[in-house]
């Protein structure tokens, strides 16, 4: 989660980064905030059970606010990919266009257009566009990736202009669970009904493993009984009793 939080911070020249909030319990705090550092956005992170990850994206201090659940992360040292782009410039924001065939899709490209979006103030930024954020949508999942952009082939470096795009990093899955009318509180907007969280899919896992070992030491009782149904009686002439 860390090695996230700076690809993220590397990439977003806007970003102020705080430090741990120590109680989980009271995200109210979080508003106040994103007011001392003069932000209108917040991205937090939320740890449980230290496996599992999730993110909420927020406008402050009024909302909304969307909980989505982090998966298939991979940061910028883990995959160690070709592309690379300019510390501090802008970033051209690339969205599906399955966010705009549901209400809760585009509200999450709004949400992500004004965290993600650099603004024109940004004093670290610099004016340069040389990467693609895409954000795109996948069995009611949106995918993250980080593309730099190539305006001539490495390989002929005096021929015709030819854009293309390698990745940079990082990449992540997010699975939106709950949007809320205020940030990080209020009445919930929009809820995932095909969403399961990571401690049921666990437990059923587990609770898996437990009928498979049932079943088997079931199986091993019936074939002992069978066993001793079909052994036979000792006869009274063996050589047991003869000669005991």
């Amino acid at each position: 989660m860390r090695h996230l939080m700076n690809d993220l911070e590397a990439l977003l020249p806007h970003v102020k980064k705080d430090a741990k909030l120590d109680s989980k319990n009271h995200l109210n705090l979080l508003p106040e905030l994103a007011d001392l550092n003069n932000c209108n956005n917040a991205l937090y992170f939320e740890a449980r059970r230290h496996e599992d990850l999730y993110l909420w994206a927020a406008k402050t201090p009024n909302g909304p606010s969307i909980k989505m659940h982090v998966q298939n992360m991979h940061t910028m040292d883990e995959l160690k990919m070709t592309g690379n782009c300019l510390k501090g410039s802008r970033g051209i924001l690339s969205f599906d266009k399955a966010f705009d065939d549901s209400e809760w899709g585009r509200l999450t490209k709004e949400v992500f257009t004004h965290i993600f979006g650099v603004p024109a103030q940004a004093r670290k930024a610099k004016p340069f566009v040389d990467h693609v954020l895409t954000f795109s949508m996948l069995d009611n999942k949106i995918w993250f990736r980080n593309f730099q952009i190539i305006e001539k082939d490495p390989l002929q470096p005096n021929g015709p202009p030819q854009t293309s795009l390698v990745e940079i990093g990082p990449r992540f899955v997010l699975t939106p669970i709950r949007i809320f009318e205020g940030a990080f509180s209020g009445a919930t907007v929009y809820s995932n009904p095909e969403f399961i969280s990571p401690a049921a899919v666990r437990m059923a896992q587990k609770r898996e493993k437990g009928n498979k070992y049932k079943s088997r030491k079931h199986a091993q009782l019936e074939r002992s009984s069978r066993k001793e149904g079909r052994r036979r009686e000792e006869d009274e002439l063996a050589v047991a009793k003869v000669f005991s």
